[in-house]
């Protein structure tokens, strides 16, 4: 069986109320909980939440949907992901997990059946899939030092050797990998490059306006 996770705190510390703050007319958590829906892959879609008002309105708009009480001692938001996961797939029988995030409201349908046809089929290749953002940009430390480039060559940022993003928008791997491992992303990990628009993730209150100026020129799916 193949679930899809979306772990949802009811507080934000810097985007008060973000996973149920409309956007395009919506919840911004039924973003994702419609396209998930949608892809024919997966079995189940689990929601881990703390919110009643998620639990309620979840209820009413995604009865498919299963919901699951985080407990009090799961829920600051200090505590690491692969915790909250470990907990829910304790109650949550499954032979393949999709994890993502209620705050990832353009991603895709199709690049999310891509994803686990691929896995799926190349198992034996690589033990997770995970999505990543490509960027190609000249970048310094903290130290003033160059991390990717030689600054008396200074090529075309288009020749520079890429580098990618853990944009956190997916990630895909067995529960067995989670509990012997301790993470999503196992050791032989394949890498999914998407488009930065689809990977937006809202996380501060600048990414939601962002979010919703996409939203009105029709960037939605809503």
């Amino acid at each position: 069986m193949t679930v899809a996770i979306v772990p949802m705190r009811h507080n934000s510390e810097r985007v008060p109320g973000k996973n149920y703050r409309p956007l395009a007319g919506i919840p911004l958590y039924h973003h994702v909980v419609r396209t998930l829906s949608s892809v024919p892959e997966i079995d189940l879609i689990v929601i881990d939440t703390d919110s009643d008002v998620i639990f309620e309105d979840c209820a009413e708009y995604f009865p498919h949907v299963r919901l699951l009480r985080r407990p009090e001692h799961l829920r600051d938001g200090s505590i690491a992901m692969n915790d909250v996961l470990l907990n829910t797939l304790e109650q949550v029988e499954a032979d393949l997990v999709l994890q993502t995030h209620s705050t990832n409201p353009f991603l895709k349908a199709d690049t999310l059946s891509a994803a686990l046809k691929l896995f799926n089929r190349c198992e034996s290749a690589f033990d997770s899939v995970f999505s990543v953002t490509r960027l190609q940009a000249r970048l310094w430390d903290a130290a003033n030092r160059p991390v990717n480039h030689d600054p008396s060559i200074l090529l075309r940022t288009q020749d520079l050797e890429p580098l990618f993003i853990e944009n956190s928008c997916f990630f895909i791997f067995t529960p067995t990998l989670l509990r012997e491992r301790g993470t999503r992303i196992g050791a032989n990990p394949f890498m999914v490059e998407m488009d930065p628009l689809e990977a937006i993730d809202i996380d501060t209150e600048e990414d939601f306006s962002l979010a919703i100026a996409i939203a009105d020129q029709g960037g939605s799916r809503a």
